[in-house]
């Protein structure tokens, strides 16, 4: 008997010591906290529109670094984005795709005006100056260098799909190859909360 009391005697301790519960989130994507909140950038758009986050209040944005050399993970991660919009439906209307590149000395309007919308006509390419894709890049926290090849170069970079709620906050980061059908869900999460 006294074992028994001594043992639940040290399991409230040990709850105790680990405060409340953490309830499972009921997002697919890892929530970013308030790591991202703040996060913005003032790029140009493939239309030659001057763009910061603020401009998409009201949507849920999906936004993704990459360059349009990109031999693998940039055309997937898109084509995968233009299913989450099929996947979407009506609020699809609801949400904006951001394609950011970080090869901004190949990546020139023309290109990224045929390229990104070539994916979804609603997607939008962001570009900026070396220096104003270097802030954006730090901002969000990714990572990208010129990896010279026989042919030129390819460029190494960070993979995820930010997911950047309706009032402009960053809410998560969606791994690389993320199922369409979980970032769907995700995405319909983020408009649900900004309806309360």
């Amino acid at each position: 008997m006294w074992l028994r009391n001594l043992f639940l005697c040290a399991l409230v301790v040990l709850l105790g010591a680990c405060g409340e519960p953490k309830l499972p989130s009921p997002f697919h994507a890892s929530e970013v906290g308030a790591k991202f909140a703040q996060a913005d950038f003032h790029l140009t758009d493939h239309n030659g529109t001057p763009r910061t986050l603020a401009d998409f209040r009201g949507k849920a944005v999906m936004l993704f670094f990459g360059y349009t050399h990109c031999p693998d993970v940039c055309p997937t991660t898109l084509a995968d984005l233009a299913h989450v919009m099929r996947l979407l439906g009506k609020d699809a209307d609801r949400v904006q795709v951001l394609f950011v590149t970080i090869d901004p000395e190949r990546d020139k309007p023309e290109m990224l005006a045929q390229y990104v919308p070539a994916f979804h006509p609603s997607f939008l390419a962001l570009y900026g100056d070396a220096q104003a894709t270097a802030q954006v890049a730090k901002a969000f926290d990714v990572t990208y260098q010129k990896q010279p090849t026989s042919s030129g170069y390819n460029m190494d970079h960070s993979a995820g799909t930010f997911l950047i709620d309706p009032a402009g906050r960053g809410r998560l980061l969606a791994p690389y190859a993320q199922r369409a059908e979980w970032l769907a869900d995700d995405v319909r999460l983020l408009l649900a909360l900004n309806r309360k």
